[in-house]
């Protein structure tokens, strides 16, 4: 008599992929949310230096999910691919509990976890996609939880992170207090593995053909000889800013040349849509500049110029400076239910706004939310402004992510073409990462010279940055203000239009970083 094996719900699939990538965000923003500042108080980085090592690594970090979903799809299979994804991330975290602060090392360390990334970021997110395919009305939802996974585990992490470096670094020293804080990210995410292998059987039937298929091992030994080179690559480019700039140059280069590719071959009727999508990349790109702040000038404008005390009904919170990037996640969390519900009644009422006219408000709620931290040092005490001077600026820059970002990269894929969407992801990826260290360069005029120690000089520096970008935002506003007609007219040419489709919801960069 044969055996059947109960068929496993959808919800118990989705429950496995959710539970390990919010241990492996716990682990990437435990660990990104101290690197700068690791860098300059352990290795004796100066601030441009550590910014621009950290802009290239998360370049790189951003650009790899791109090749780590072909390879998924096409070579080892999708879930292989994401749990070998999680095993290298477990072993770079590991790499950084090791008290070694000598600069090669770390950047061997970040090599490992880049690599880790690629293959874990793309194909984690394929399988949530595969688990509900053909079902729209579900992977809208499946998304939304799925996001939620992302700030749930940096959330917890970003809090905990630096406590627990202060806590050890208190009773054992500063160095065991840095290394065990990044030794957590790794612990975590081993959590993460564990809870993997107990619950992979929910998993056995989703994946790419290959995952069905047995490990073809040449494929698999050039999967990890270029996974090496890889890392071999990035202790390069991370320690020659040369390299890396040479790096922007090339990537960036590549990337019009493959829109200018992509929209010589296409179709009369495709062609409006990949223009659209090139108006949304260019101006995606702009928007991550803004958004490396956050772990670069911002963090460092915490740690010197913000009152880390402040009264929230009526208790006394002391935050550590590093946690203040905590708030990006948090005020997600918050105003991401208050978007959806805004969208789905406009929609309801045919009065959804298009998604070029969301960018123009998030740009606007950038810019607003750098002019708060430049406005902020008039009310500064001895050059130190309130925290709640942090809490409102991250609150409408974590506005502008929502109305950006996500929506931004979720538009592109209507837009183009299905046999292009892979290599329109890629594209887009590379991008990102190209923002990034733009970002880290842009963060290098609020440079701290060394020796300054008077809070008051570094105020005037970093607002003199933060007003500065705040300007900048106005400009992108009055541009995708500028542009809301072309692209209103490329929207109704499109053969694809996304009129023909229900109201995007609210959701940030993180839920559609898949190819």
């Amino acid at each position: 008599m044969a055996t059947q094996t109960r068929p496993v719900s959808q919800t118990r699939s989705f429950s496995t992929v959710f539970l390990i990538e919010m241990w492996e965000r716990f682990g990437f923003y435990g660990m990104q949310v101290l690197m700068v500042t690791f860098m300059m108080k352990r290795l004796g980085f100066i601030d441009t230096k550590a910014n621009l090592v950290w802009g290239a690594a998360a370049a790189l970090i951003y650009a790899t999910p791109a090749i780590g979903g072909w390879v998924g799809d096409k070579l080892l299979g999708t879930r292989r691919t994401m749990l070998m994804g999680a095993v290298i991330l477990a072993v770079g975290y590991a790499l950084l509990w090791v008290p070694s602060d000598h600069a090669v090392f770390t950047y061997a360390a970040l090599g490992v976890i880049i690599v880790g990334n690629g293959f874990f970021k793309a194909n984690s997110g394929n399988l949530v996609r595969k688990i509900y395919d053909g079902e729209d009305s579900k992977i809208d939802s499946a998304f939304t939880i799925y996001y939620m996974a992302v700030n749930i585990g940096s959330m917890i992490s970003m809090t905990l992170t630096p406590w627990i470096r202060d806590v050890v670094a208190t009773k054992y020293g500063d160095s065991m207090g840095w290394h065990t804080a990044f030794g957590v990210c790794s612990i975590g995410l081993m959590l993460g593995l564990a809870n993997y292998l107990v619950m992979s059987r929910t998993l056995s039937h989703i994946g790419s053909p290959a995952d069905d298929a047995p490990v073809n091992k040449k494929r698999l030994l050039a999967v990890m000889v270029a996974a090496i080179a890889t890392v071999l690559g990035s202790i390069l480019i991370l320690q020659s800013e040369t390299v890396a700039k040479w790096g922007v140059v090339v990537a960036g280069v590549g990337m019009f040349v493959v829109f200018a590719y992509m929209i010589s071959i296409s179709q009369k009727s495709e062609r409006a849509g990949l223009i659209a999508a090139l108006v949304l990349v260019v101006q995606t790109i702009f928007f991550f500049i803004f958004y490396q702040q956050m772990s670069t000038s911002l963090n460092l404008f915490a740690q010197r110029n913000v009152d880390l005390d402040f009264n929230l009904l009526g208790f006394h919170i002391t935050w550590i400076p590093e946690q203040y990037q905590n708030l990006n996640s948090i005020w997600i969390v918050l105003l991401s239910p208050v978007l959806v519900f805004i969208y789905n009644s406009l929609g309801r009422i045919g009065k959804d706004p298009s998604v070029a006219a969301k960018f123009a408000w998030g740009f606007a709620a950038v810019a607003a939310g750098f002019f708060i931290y430049g406005i902020g040092a008039k009310w500064a005490v001895n050059g130190q402004v309130s925290s709640w001077i942090m809490v409102w600026g991250y609150g409408l820059y974590s506005l502008g992510e929502l109305l950006v970002s996500g929506l931004g990269l979720a538009m592109i894929a209507r837009y183009v073409p299905e046999r292009m969407g892979g290599l329109m992801m890629g594209t887009y990826f590379v991008a990102s990462g190209i923002s990034q260290y733009l970002g880290s360069v842009v963060a290098n005029y609020a440079h701290i010279p060394e020796g300054l120690t008077d809070p008051v000089q570094s105020l005037a520096i970093y607002t003199n940055l933060f007003n500065k970008l705040g300007f900048v935002g106005v400009g992108c506003t009055l541009v995708a203000v500028a542009v809301l007609p072309m692209m209103n007219r490329l929207s109704a040419s499109h053969s694809d239009a996304a009129t023909n489709h229900d109201p995007l919801p609210a959701v940030r960069s993180e839920e559609f970083n898949t190819p």
